[in-house]
């Protein structure tokens, strides 16, 4: 065997070593280095299993903690050299291991392959992700709730399909993205805990004929157990497709906000001041004050997006058990972890130091006929029914673009054309006032149910008032 054979630590069978171009192309230790904590910890686990089994004396055992303490504390000091001819993390640390302490080290890869002890270092990895990324979806729901609660019953216009609907609170509108990322976490919750099943054990395929305990390693390394089936669990990366798929659904939530964001700080709407802090001016015109930051959160989310479908495709069609396809599934989940994080992190900033118009938004309130379906409504109550009721007040409403007036300035008098049963206590639904404090709903916009709601979501972050 050649020098560069010798090298590999899986190399007896290879009578040439592997060309430098092929060095190259399969190595991924510049971007899989980040899951060192995870192999190490895992290969201590294994290695007190082995020594419990009998496979390695306790001397061995002391010698093999200590040689990846040691090169764990040089990883995280940045002075470890990884080699890329040793294509991963896992053969990096091994092979310092093994040239360190010897025959010791060699012994640790017994009962495992890197099929399985991927598998484990990359749910290790997400598992604490996702621990993560709950906290950042709890900062952006504080700020939310923190909004709400300051800006309730202050009123803006609600819109579907982008034009003028309905009257809300400010509050509601913003205990909606709240409810957007409850979701989130909850679903980040729940992919957690779906993933936290141990795969170390597995080997390569089939499982091991070495005397070991799965279920103790999995108990040191904090797992709720451990998978059931070798050959599913060394191709599985349900795990990892999942978790990028709760990541891109974030970042979409982040980007339909960061749409909102850009369009409320324009000149046209004006319904918010977002900090300086936060925006960036031009190069050329010196008045601007650009919303950079939304709008980098929505162009991000492509990313985080093609993250997905990078892994969608990746697994579509590969065969059990284990292929080496599967190592291009890292850099995909690493950089969703990356855009995620760093976009959450800095909404809940922004959000911390946003600014309402209230005013300009009261006053978009008062055209476009925003409570012609409290007209409506009246109505329905006057025992009219809506499909018909909905024909009056769409009457109304061409007589007021002919006259250039909005329904409330209408009289009595003329509002009474449209329908007999019309009286003076319309007034009292026309404004938009009594609109918003009408939607006593479960849900609706109302003050009271408002109230109630950021009153129950301050409880459930552990706000206190």
């Amino acid at each position: 065997m050649t020098e560069s054979g010798s090298k590999k630590l899986w190399g007896g069978r290879f009578a040439e070593g592997t060309a430098a171009s092929v060095e190259t192309f399969t190595a991924s230790i510049q971007y899989d280095s980040r899951l060192y904590k995870y192999d190490i910890a895992g290969s201590k686990a294994h290695a007190a299993m082995l020594a419990d089994q009998g496979i390695l004396s306790s001397s061995e055992l002391e010698a093999i903690v200590t040689g990846l303490t040691e090169i764990g504390r040089e990883i995280d000091a940045g002075s470890f050299e990884f080699k890329p001819e040793l294509e991963d993390i896992h053969m990096n640390i091994e092979k310092e291991l093994v040239d360190r302490i010897g025959p010791a080290g060699a012994k640790l890869h017994s009962a495992r392959s890197r099929n399985d002890q991927v598998a484990l270092d990359f749910k290790m990895y997400l598992r604490e992700q996702c621990s993560r990324i709950i906290e950042l979806l709890d900062g952006v729901n504080r700020a939310f709730v923190t909004l709400a609660r300051e800006y309730l019953g202050h009123i803006m216009p609600g819109y579907t399909h982008m034009q003028r609907a309905q009257p809300v609170q400010i509050a509601h509108h913003m205990l909606a993205y709240y409810e957007m990322f409850t979701r989130d976490k909850s679903r980040m919750v729940d992919c957690r805990k779906r993933m936290n099943l141990s795969p170390l054990g597995c080997a390569a395929l089939a499982g091991t004929g070495l005397p070991i305990d799965r279920e103790q390693v999995a108990e040191a390394l904090d797992f709720d157990g451990v998978t059931a089936n070798s050959m599913d669990t060394v191709g599985d990366r349900d795990f990892a497709i999942e978790f990028t798929s709760n990541c891109a659904m974030i970042q979409l939530h982040l980007s339909r906000l960061s749409e909102e964001l850009v369009l409320w700080s324009s000149q046209e709407f004006s319904f918010v001041d977002i900090s300086d802090k936060f925006c960036t001016g031009s190069s050329i015109m010196p008045q601007k004050k650009n919303p950079d930051i939304p709008e980098l959160i929505r162009g991000k989310s492509g990313r985080v997006v093609g993250s997905l479908m990078c892994l969608l495709t990746l697994v579509k069609g590969l065969p059990l058990t284990y292929n080496r396809d599967l190592q291009e599934d890292k850099e995909p989940v690493f950089d969703a972890v990356d855009t995620v994080s760093s976009s959450l992190a800095i909404m809940a900033e922004l959000l911390e130091n946003l600014k309402f118009k209230t005013e300009r938004m009261a006053e978009a309130t008062k055209t476009g006929f925003i409570t012609a379906t409290d007209l409506a409504d009246y109505l329905v109550l006057k025992d009219i029914p809506f499909r018909e009721a909905h024909g009056i007040v769409g009457r109304a409403v061409a007589y007021c673009l002919e006259k250039g007036c909005e329904l409330e300035a209408l009289s009595v008098d003329e509002l009474s054309r449209f329908s007999g049963k019309i009286d003076r206590d319309v007034f009292e639904v026309l404004s938009v006032e009594g609109s918003v404090n009408s939607r006593l709903s479960t849900g609706g916009t109302s003050l009271q149910r408002v109230e109630e709601a950021v009153g129950k979501a301050e409880k459930f972050l552990g706000i206190v008032q």
